[in-house]
């Protein structure tokens, strides 16, 4: 029997998970508020914090690190690589904590792992966020100078692909769908037999989500960037983690912004206004795949809310057959990728600058 600690730090909230082979054996999801984590300037500042909860679990329920075959990371933003279950090193730490360009979450968790397992038990992530499965053409941004990026919510959304393929009776590699995961981040993507061949980056572009701005005009976004009304960090933070419904109606949680907009007519707007946003970005992938689509699968947490995927659902179920898959098995394809590496099922893949 091989057992896996798993560990995903999400924007928000941090998810721990013990698995004895390809079976659950305990888990726990801790949440964050946003006045928890204002206080720290740089996601890498969390560290301590994310640490001494993921100890306090292991603790919690009687284990030590040396009771685990293998630690398994929810991967960060390295530069693009393929898809597939890589050993951690120290150079990959090193990437992740000084030089990666992208603050996210995911950054965190392979650094973590790294540092509890002292070099004792192998360290992996599988199916990172920076993924990159473009086609030339969505790499094209508008002016030469910038270049489109894949970065998404790569783990959860090739998962449920595979999912949906098996529940279709179809191989994974013949199958079209959108796949929409809607979480702290929305990621919305064309995933064409098997490979992702267009999404939209979660913390520039897309819809605006429950704490993240998604695309805005481009002309107005340069006035406040010259304002000096902020700088550089008060204006990033601005836009990822005090955008979307945070910004609009306080909360980061759509239960919260659900159960505002049954009172305000205001709250009504913003509330639509997302699912608009996310049902147009659907609309849009479709087209990208020249309309045959097997499926449209909508995953992460906001899938959980029926009425808020009823909105989405009225502007989109004539496309395709609607798929859901509420919730995350980010933690699940974790604990696949690196038992598949020790059960001698696949070569973990070396990761080098």
């Amino acid at each position: 029997m091989n057992r896996i600690l798993v560990i995903n730090p999400g924007s928000t909230s941090t998810k721990i998970a013990v698995f004895e082979n390809d079976k659950l054996s305990v888990s726990e999801e801790l949440s964050h508020s946003i006045e928890e984590l204002d206080k720290y300037d740089k996601l890498m500042d969390q560290i301590d914090l994310r640490k001494k909860e993921v100890t306090d679990f292991i603790e919690k329920y009687g284990f030590k690190i040396s009771d685990f075959d293998a630690i398994a990371c929810r991967g960060g933003i390295l530069p693009p690589l393929e898809s597939g279950t890589y050993k951690v090193n120290e150079e990959m730490v090193d990437y992740l904590r000084n030089k990666t360009k992208i603050e996210h979450a995911s950054n965190l968790a392979a650094v973590i792992g790294w540092e509890l397992s002292e070099n004792k038990i192998p360290v992996f992530i599988t199916d990172p966020v920076s993924v990159d499965e473009f086609i030339p053409e969505s790499r094209i941004s508008g002016i030469p100078e910038i270049e489109r990026k894949s970065l998404f919510h790569a783990l959860n959304m090739k998962s449920v692909a595979r999912r949906a393929a098996k529940e279709l009776n179809k191989k994974y590699e013949e199958c079209n769908f959108v796949i929409a995961h809607l979480g702290g981040g929305i990621s919305i993507g064309a995933q064409e037999k098997g490979k992702m061949i267009d999404v939209n980056n979660a913390n520039d572009e897309g819809p605006f989500s429950p704490e993240r701005t998604g695309e805005l005009p481009v002309g107005d976004l340069a006035k406040v960037a010259f304002s000096g009304k902020y700088d550089k960090k008060e204006l990033k933070k601005r836009y990822v983690g005090k955008g979307g419904l945070v910004a609009y109606l306080g909360t980061n949680d759509l239960r919260e912004a659900m159960k505002k907009a049954e009172k305000d007519d205001y709250a009504k707007k913003v509330v639509e206004a997302m699912a608009y946003q996310i049902a147009k970005e659907i609309g849009g992938m479709a087209s990208v795949l020249k309309g045959k689509v097997d499926a449209i699968l909508i995953t992460g947490g906001m899938a959980r809310n029926d009425k808020f995927i009823d909105m989405i659902k009225q502007r989109v179920s004539k496309i395709a057959l609607i798929m859901l898959y509420p919730g995350s098995f980010e933690m699940e394809a974790l604990a696949e990728g690196a038992l598949r590496v020790l059960n001698n099922e696949e070569e973990p893949k070396e990761w080098k600058m």
